[in-house]
């Protein structure tokens, strides 16, 4: 797939370079109908002028962009503020590029290929589906952080991450073997292969080991921010006042969803443990104290600032790294 420069804009639309970088830059010195013309070209292109991107010191500066999908998450800020203190004095800088969790990363990666001289490319909390091919063309090395890219189309990415199925199994199992069964997950949607996908695996795992099976109406989608768990948490227990145990796909979920059971008058753990995954910093210091698995967030950006340095600097094959990550049982949970 070949990435359109502002020349092929330009030549496109049959103006000059220039005349497109004034239209980029919203210059009033352009008529209306050359603008729709060059805009109209754009679009068609998927052409998109980020002024973001013009931030660097020098427009030709190459740097390698972070590309965050979630405003709201601490966890995925925490990581990615690791790996700027991990990026080498003297090399391509690290720019951060923060996305809501619904945008379109790969979109967005494209973008900034067009408007600025990426030399390489790290994702934060990406989700593995068929909008991944849209950068198969993108020749640059990129890391995948947070989820596997093993086994997936994309044979050039390199991969950071904990053992998403394994760890949410470990998870459901300790909340079974403290005698909790009417246990509800909180996660996103269980399609592909990212890490909410393979978590989804590692609950029906758990349940499968012990000749059960999630209910289906236990299972409850939601975005990862604290309002938005906040609110599907009121709904499902409203709904289902059985539930005496929750699994939360990330942190920020699990700290809504305590919120929402509180005032329910629900009280966290004598009638709801609930367990998250993360182990952000407020966890520990939250009524209770959050029980969590916890990822190595300094660990996951070493290696990942290191597997795209090799294959930056030396041209090395793409190549997934497992970190381990541990289960912390605090005073969110307990024996049923």
């Amino acid at each position: 797939m070949k990435i359109d420069t502002i020349r092929d804009i330009a030549e496109r639309a049959g103006v000059s370079v220039t005349t497109v970088s004034r239209v980029l830059n919203n210059r009033p010195d352009v008529s209306r109908a050359t603008q729709e013309k060059v805009r109209r070209v754009m679009k068609e292109s998927h052409f998109v002028g980020n002024a973001n991107a013009r931030g660097l010191k020098r427009a030709d500066q190459e740097m390698v962009a972070v590309i965050v999908r979630g405003r709201q998450n601490p966890f995925l800020s925490a990581l990615a503020e690791e790996m700027l203190q991990c990026a080498a004095p003297g090399k391509a800088p690290f720019a951060l590029e923060y996305i809501d969790e619904q945008a379109d990363e790969f979109h967005h990666a494209l973008m900034l290929t067009h408007s600025r001289r990426a030399s390489g490319l790290i994702f934060l909390g990406s989700r593995i589906d068929d909008r991944c091919h849209a950068i198969d063309g993108v020749n640059l090395p990129m890391v995948f952080a947070t989820v596997t890219t093993q086994g997936t189309p994309m044979a050039r990415a390199s991969s950071v991450s904990m053992d998403d199925r394994a760890m949410a199994c470990q998870a459901i199992e300790a909340l079974l073997q403290r005698g909790h069964e009417k246990i509800a997950v909180f996660g996103g949607d269980r399609q592909g292969t990212d890490s909410l996908a393979l978590r989804a695996l590692g609950v029906e795992d758990a349940f499968h080991h012990r000749g059960m099976q999630l209910e289906e109406g236990r299972y409850v989608e939601t975005r990862f921010t604290l309002s938005d768990a906040y609110e599907a948490a009121l709904s499902f227990f409203r709904r289902c006042p059985d539930t005496d145990a929750a699994f939360c796909m990330s942190d920020t979920v699990a700290l809504g969803v305590i919120r929402a059971l509180v005032d329910l008058g629900r009280r966290v753990p004598q009638d709801v443990s609930v367990l998250g995954i993360d182990g952000i910093e407020m966890g520990r210091y939250s009524l209770p104290r959050l029980s969590t698995v916890a990822q190595p967030i300094g660990k996951i950006a070493r290696e990942s600032v290191a597997v795209l340095t090799e294959m930056m600097e030396s041209g090395a094959h793409a190549r997934h790294v497992t970190v381990p990550a541990s289960l912390v049982l605090r005073e969110s949970v307990r024996e049923a």
